[in-house]
């Protein structure tokens, strides 16, 4: 079950929809490991509550900017080249995984696990 891209819909509608899901998810998920990590830490009062409003605003703003990276790159790639297939992912999945991992050392090996990560969602979501 392939998902088509209506040609009425501007891919910045779809990466503006990814974001505010991926945003979300990522501030869940920041609000949730925040606390655990704050518990590592040591970190009590102020510094406490600093430190997981921080750790929300990042994992939400993170979150959102791969999604954004990811959902735009692929739909510009399906209307390039008016296929919605395997490439489309991986190549979105290595060019958002080289935009964060470009601060790394390893970035090439984070853009491949990236790219090889969405391909494996898109099979599995595509087997049913």
């Amino acid at each position: 079950m392939e998902v088509e891209i209506p040609a009425d819909v501007p891919c910045s509608s779809t990466a503006v929809n990814s974001i505010i899901r991926m945003g979300t998810a990522g501030l869940i998920w920041g609000s949730c490991s925040g606390p655990y990590e704050a518990n590592k830490l040591g970190l009590a009062g102020i510094h406490r509550a600093s430190f997981i409003a921080k750790s929300v605003g990042r994992f939400g703003f993170q979150w959102g900017l791969f999604a954004a990276i990811f959902s735009s790159t692929r739909c510009g790639l399906q209307r390039y080249r008016r296929r919605n297939d395997w490439v489309n992912v991986l190549t979105a999945g290595v060019v958002a995984g080289a935009a964060f991992g470009a601060g790394t050392r390893n970035w090439k090996q984070v853009a491949g696990a990236t790219g090889l990560v969405c391909l494996l969602c898109h099979v599995a979501e595509d087997s049913r």
